[in-house]
């Protein structure tokens, strides 16, 4: 339970540093950060599954890097959801998928470590 809790918390985090750093990508505040990270994490439990097999053709030919579309894509419906998340358009939540991304593997790396026997 805390390391879920701890995970929100770290990705309503990265997503207000994702604001910081992506031109057209804005937050208001952090409860805001919270709503969205939590409603996008929904979204990426209930309907990223299903557009991966829809997708899964272009995927394959993209070697996996269509999946970064649907994310910005998941990001862009979150902000049509949210009030005080905003984007400028699909290019920054393109780019606003990649940085989050390459938070939440560092936050992933150094906060919840693989534990080896």
């Amino acid at each position: 339970m805390f390391q879920a809790l701890l995970n929100w918390i770290l990705s309503a985090l990265a997503i207000l540093v994702a604001a910081q750093f992506v031109p057209g990508f804005s937050v208001n505040s952090f409860q805001t950060a919270l709503i969205v990270a939590l409603l996008l994490g929904v979204l990426n439990a209930l309907i990223k599954p299903v557009l991966i097999v829809l997708t899964l053709p272009i995927n394959i030919l993209t070697l996996g890097l269509f999946t970064f579309v649907i994310n910005a894509f998941l990001i862009w419906l979150t902000a049509q959801l949210v009030r005080g998340f905003s984007l400028s358009g699909f290019a920054p939540a393109l780019l606003a998928a990649l940085l989050l991304w390459i938070i939440n593997l560092v936050i992933n790396f150094v906060v919840f470590p693989i534990k080896t026997l």
